[in-house]
């Protein structure tokens, strides 16, 4: 007889698009290193509109799921509960399916994002810079409440954007200012860079990193390095990047899912360096 905690167990990462997520790569890694043999993990193209009829379909043996855009916010009146954490940014990046046949969602970017900084040896700065106003922008300002200790600076395109981000950020009790994009510039010269913005909106910034700059989380992992990531190590500045983020992100999912920690953090990185080397 097989016991839950061992063996036949399900998750999987939903989304669309969802073919170029590398969780099934990081969370196999983790199951190989742990010896979770029956667990298997896949991804699955799912929408808004699929995502309760995907969600109602889960059987018994269904652990958790990992979710990215476009559903960190639909999901959520699907669940039976959700963490503070998530409910600070209102979006669930991770569902565990309890034994009793219950949903409960959290975020792992934010406490993920942390975890990479300090990985790095950023405990706390005095200020820093966001690029970007989007959701990962928000986690973003929910990391910085737990490490800024005075202004954070967002870059943003448009009042509506700029508004948001002060909404944001009274919310979260962090000190927000914003600033038009065109003065982007401007944020290369903080303690802490966090760079949201999808790919190629930062390129044109590389050609203004300062010398000397100091630490850089750049989001993205793919295409890596970034334009700005390249030219801010070629500087000589610390730079966190978007596989780091995804990694300690990751690490805490498979923790609440498969209910063993620690989380073999080392082989899940090696998995998706040797995943993204490849493409």
């Amino acid at each position: 007889m097989t016991t839950p905690a061992t063996d036949g167990r399900r998750a999987a990462v939903l989304g669309s698009p969802i073919a170029h997520s590398l969780s099934p790569v990081l969370h196999r890694a983790a199951y190989e290193e742990l010896g979770l043999t029956g667990w298997t993990y896949d991804r699955f193209e799912v929408d808004e509109a699929g995502l309760p009829g995907f969600l109602d379909g889960l059987g018994p043996e269904w652990a958790g799921l990992s979710l990215t855009m476009p559903l960190k916010r639909a999901v959520i009146p699907l669940l039976d509960e959700i963490s503070p954490t998530a409910a600070a940014v209102e979006a669930v990046n991770t569902v565990v399916l309890t034994g009793d046949g219950r949903r409960v969602g959290d975020n792992t970017d934010i406490p993920g994002m942390v975890a990479a900084l300090r990985e790095r040896g950023i405990e706390q700065v005095d200020s820093a810079a966001v690029l970007g106003a989007g959701a990962t922008a928000s986690s973003a300002l929910a990391a910085l409440a737990r490490i800024c200790t005075g202004e954070v600076v967002a870059y943003v395109r448009g009042e509506n954007r700029a508004a948001q981000m002060r909404q944001w950020g009274e919310r979260l009790g962090v000190e927000v200012r914003t600033a038009d994009w065109a003065d982007a510039a401007r944020a290369l010269r903080a303690p802490l860079v966090v760079a949201t913005t999808p790919a190629g909106t930062t390129d044109a910034l590389a050609a203004e990193v300062p010398e000397m700059p100091a630490t850089l989380f750049d989001v993205l992992y793919d295409p890596w390095p970034t334009a700005l990531a390249a030219r801010w190590s070629a500087h000589g500045g610390a730079v966190v990047g978007g596989l780091d983020l995804l990694v300690h992100q990751a690490v805490l999912q498979v923790e609440q899912m498969t209910g063993r920690s620690p989380a073999p953090l080392d082989a899940m990185r090696k998995a998706g360096e040797h995943a993204l080397a490849a493409r």
